[in-house]
């Protein structure tokens, strides 16, 4: 089997009010304990208003993270490519790729906070297209040397190039953002590269699994670009405890704040969640598919219940950090699931499983012959003793 990668998506969501400063720091001890933990991969937002979601620019935040960790793989989740000129979106990538020696990846969306938008004179209605034309450019600055001139109504480039090459050869990763709609797909496939589905377990985004690598496929095609399933991730909802009812306990810490913030704060329509209390909440996440509250076996059952939507496979599965229960439980949640779910999906799981059992089989004859050949050189001993008295 093809093993699964492992990571998160952390956009990330604080309560408002409580001390930033903190809530930073307990991110970057997030990224020590996923690293330590065996996660392959984290993928930092971008964001500049509503209160939550703190982290202002992923790029210096995974330069911090870089010289925290040894292994995990750090990417922009996402770069709202609508707010910045591509050049230096470019540039700020490829010094992080040579940082890193090539842990770095680079997610890319249009801008989901229109609250972000409005500060700087953008309407929703500008970004995707914005996205379109940014992300043209950054892939003709990342994989041509020759210059690059361009202008619309936001950029101007004239005869642009990187000041650096990447370090990651041919490329590091690239991923477009995917929620319903095909916009990120078709972006994805028009460039032969990654997708992230952000909202792979809301109702729509669940239903357009299939028909979004589709779209990939036939976008890639008509644009002669090759893609691959295993630079597919899926984000999805997770908390788990060593029983069902120790992680609903767990919860009741934050789920209510945010279940709060996409009913009435962040206006993101696609990520719209019913609930008027923790019981409702729970009973939601794990009745509507939306996540798993529970035990490792939820888990387990609800990556595959994505496996057999995507009809094929995708590459990594991402949790969404979500601050529903304090640092301390989410950090023994990430090491539960990468203890008992990363096995599943990795190709460990059977070995140990299959060997404990042909054991336990041959146990019964293999142990009858160990007391009969201890039982024999006892008896040889007691032979030889006597021999030796006599």
């Amino acid at each position: 089997m093809n093993r699964l990668r492992f990571g998160v998506f952390l956009a990330p969501f604080h309560k408002p009010g409580i001390n930033p400063t903190l809530a930073i720091q307990n991110d970057l001890e997030l990224m020590q304990w996923l690293d330590r933990c065996g996660y392959d991969e984290a993928w930092i937002g971008e964001h500049h208003s509503a209160g939550s979601e703190i982290i202002a620019s992923p790029e210096i935040f995974i330069a911090a993270a870089a010289e925290r960790t040894r292994h995990i793989r750090l990417g922009t989740g996402v770069v709202s490519l609508s707010y910045h000129n591509p050049l230096w979106v470019a540039e700020r990538i490829v010094l992080l790729d040579h940082m890193t020696r090539g842990r770095v990846m680079l997610g890319v969306g249009p801008g989901a906070l229109p609250t972000d938008a409005r500060m700087i004179g953008i309407d929703p209605s500008q970004t995707r297209q914005l996205l379109e034309d940014s992300l043209g450019c950054i892939m003709h600055l990342l994989t041509s040397e020759e210059p690059l001139t361009f202008k619309n109504d936001r950029w101007d480039l004239r005869e642009a190039r990187l000041h650096l090459r990447p370090w990651s050869q041919p490329l590091f990763d690239i991923a477009a953002a995917a929620v319903a709609s095909p916009a990120g797909p078709r972006l994805a496939g028009r460039h032969g590269i990654g997708m992230l589905s952000i909202g792979a377990t809301t109702a729509a985004g669940f239903d357009a699994l299939a028909l979004h690598w589709d779209v990939v496929e036939a976008e890639a095609k008509q644009h002669g670009k090759t893609v691959d399933r295993s630079k597919w991730r899926l984000v999805g909802l997770v908390h788990i405890a060593e029983t069902k009812e120790q992680a609903m306990r767990d919860v009741e810490y934050g789920i209510e704040q945010w279940f709060h913030y996409f009913q009435a704060v962040a206006a993101f329509p696609q990520m719209a969640v019913p609930g008027n209390n923790v019981a409702e909440m729970i009973q939601f996440v794990n009745e509507s598919g939306f996540g798993a509250i529970g035990t490792p076996d939820m888990c387990v059952a609800q990556i595959d219940r994505l496996m057999k939507q995507s009809n094929g496979g995708f590459g990594a599965y991402l949790m969404l950090a979500h601050n529903w229960a304090d640092p301390a439980a989410t950090h023994k949640s990430y090491e539960l699931i990468a203890r008992h779910v990363m096995p599943h999906f990795q190709g460990h799981y059977m070995a140990t499983m299959q060997a404990a059992a042909r054991a336990e089989k041959l146990r019964p004859d293999l142990a009858a012959r160990h007391a009969a050949a201890v039982e024999a050189m006892t008896q040889r001993y007691r032979d030889e003793v006597a021999s030796r008295v006599h």
